[in-house]
């Protein structure tokens, strides 16, 4: 039985994957998938979140000591929860069998601009000083979606969430400063697929076009989707990663 660990991105938490999990296991029944929380987020939101990338990967391998889920890992992770998977693979190869990596940057690899688009940091600046959740979160969706409609349900659902588990601003600020220094190695540190959105408005898709090209991996781009890929269109990315792994004979398809 292959063990599929998934990591969110940046302020996110595991209720925000919504249905995924259960699209990923029609693509690989059989399969055990874990979802984890970075520090600082979801269950874990009375913790400081790390200032580095490194840190968050040691906290998520120690979370799985403590479940007594021994590696092999698939991961599968976006955003800013890649860059996490990365790390953890860097530090402990051994324990990773194979990485899927979506809409995310490297900061030796692509330029500040792309990393974040421009558009972004003005929406950032406009969230700062929004009172309300709901215009928070609907800020959110229309940086990060663009084939879920209609959006009020998911809305509700992350005002909900917000509510719930509030992520504190310093938090928010540490898990941005870390993701804004990570630096990834020169070589892939793994078997990894790169998943990208065409319809990006947070990060352009060109980052992760970088990271394939670098890394000489393999590369799908969603022709419509945003930066959430796993929401907008969770079925293509788990049928992605069914076929990649086939493609492979990969022990991680589950069957």
């Amino acid at each position: 039985m292959s063990t599929w660990i998934l990591l969110r991105g940046l302020t996110r938490e595991k209720r925000h994957w919504r249905g995924f999990s259960q699209a990923l296991l029609m693509e690989l029944p059989g399969a055990r998938v874990i979802e984890l929380e970075l520090p600082g987020n979801g269950e874990l939101n009375g913790m400081a979140s790390p200032s580095n990338i490194a840190a968050m990967a040691s906290h998520c391998r120690a979370e799985l000591a403590g479940l007594g889920i021994p590696p092999p890992y698939h991961l599968l992770a976006m955003s800013m929860g890649a860059m996490v998977a990365t790390a953890w693979v860097v530090s402990h190869p051994e324990e990773v069998e194979a990485c899927v990596l979506i809409n995310t940057s490297f900061g030796a690899f692509s330029p500040v601009y792309q990393r974040f688009r421009p558009r972004a940091w003005l929406a950032l600046l406009r969230f700062l000083f929004m009172r309300s959740e709901r215009k928070r979160e609907a800020l959110i969706f229309e940086l990060t979606s663009r084939l879920v409609d209609p959006p009020a349900p998911v809305i509700d659902e992350w005002v909900a969430i917000r509510r719930s588990r509030p992520v504190s601003l310093r938090n928010a600020f540490r898990q941005l400063f870390a993701a804004a220094r990570f630096r990834a190695p020169l070589n892939p540190p793994a078997k990894t697929l790169i998943l990208a959105s065409a319809g990006d408005r947070l990060v352009n898709p060109g980052c992760s076009k970088d990271i394939a090209r670098r890394w000489s991996c393999a590369l799908a781009v969603h022709p419509a989707a945003g930066h959430d890929l796993p929401l907008d269109d969770g079925a293509w990315v788990s049928k992605e990663v069914h076929d990649w792994l086939a493609r492979a004979g990969s022990p991680g398809i589950g069957r």
